[in-house]
């Protein structure tokens, strides 16, 4: 691994088999290497959290697994097979966005389009499908609205509905690009639960970048940690430590206890010389 610890091995699945293999990855944006080397091995199950600062890479690795963005160097196979897109087996939930108060589709019909997007041509209704729309509406918590508009809802109920859209094929990886963002504690907590469930229940694999690990860090197998084109892998309490974050970095890090909470300061954000903190759940992290 370039630039960071071994990686712990994950998990192994019941089939024995990797959701997620990225072997020697490097991507490039421009002259500038985001990263390199890069080894992952996801088994079913798995959760992994995805933290940096903004422009380090995170969201353009899942572009990646997801075939939209080619690599520089290496490969990405999804359940043994070159990634691509369209992929069925992947689920993906992006950040809440608000859509606009006088859009008209309903919160049933927003779903419907995972239960019918993957096929060619128009989304023509088939048999069978109500009845998936309506197990899917109930299994983010969202059938007491099925009905309104999608326009009129709040943040976390459009966000429900874009994770059950997410989960239409039953993927075995679902990649999470910050769905927490801009969302109240409550509904952080509702839409990760959901999110969790599924992990639990049907073994899918998780990647889930985020800013803020706090709600979810008592979930979290691993942390993969991308920062200045290095990135470190391991578990929570071995990669929430100030001698590690000082080492990925270059720069002096400190990971402190703030009663429950860890807080990281002195990580560089995307610009040079600037400084930030970020709060975390102390999850067992030392």
């Amino acid at each position: 691994m370039t630039g960071a610890r071994r990686p712990a091995e994950g998990p192994t699945g019941e089939a024995g088999r990797p959701v997620l293999e990225v072997r020697g990855a490097a991507l490039q944006r421009g002259d500038r290497e985001l990263w390199s080397g890069l080894d992952l091995t996801v088994q079913p199950g798995e959760f992994i959290a995805v933290l940096g600062p903004s422009g380090s890479g995170k969201t353009t690795l899942l572009r990646s697994i997801l075939g939209l963005q080619p690599l520089s160097a290496g490969e990405i196979a999804v359940a043994g097979e070159p990634v691509r897109k369209g992929n069925r087996r992947i689920g993906y939930i992006p950040q809440q966005r608000s859509l606009a108060p006088d859009t008209s589709m309903r919160a049933r019909d927003l779903v419907a389009l995972g239960v019918q997007g993957s096929r060619f041509g128009l989304p023509i209704p088939h048999r069978g499908d109500r009845a998936k729309v309506d197990r899917l509406l109930e299994s983010v918590g969202a059938a007491h609205f099925a009905d309104r508009r999608v326009g009129l809802l709040s943040g976390g109920e459009q966000q429900r509905l874009r994770v059950g859209q997410a989960l239409a094929d039953e993927p075995s990886l679902l990649l999470c690009d910050e769905p927490l963002s801009n969302l109240d504690l409550a509904n952080q907590l509702a839409v990760t639960d959901i999110i969790d469930r599924q992990r639990r229940e049907r073994e899918a694999a998780v990647l889930f970048v985020t800013h803020d690990i706090n709600p979810i860090l008592g979930r979290v197998d691993r942390i993969l940690y991308i920062a200045g084109g290095r990135f470190v892998l391991g578990t929570p309490e071995e990669v929430l430590q100030t001698r590690v974050l000082t080492e990925l970095y270059g720069t002096p890090v400190f990971v402190l206890r703030a009663g429950d909470r860890l807080v990281v300061v002195g990580v560089p954000d995307a610009e040079p010389h600037h400084e930030h903190a970020h709060d975390h759940d102390h999850g067992g992290a030392a």
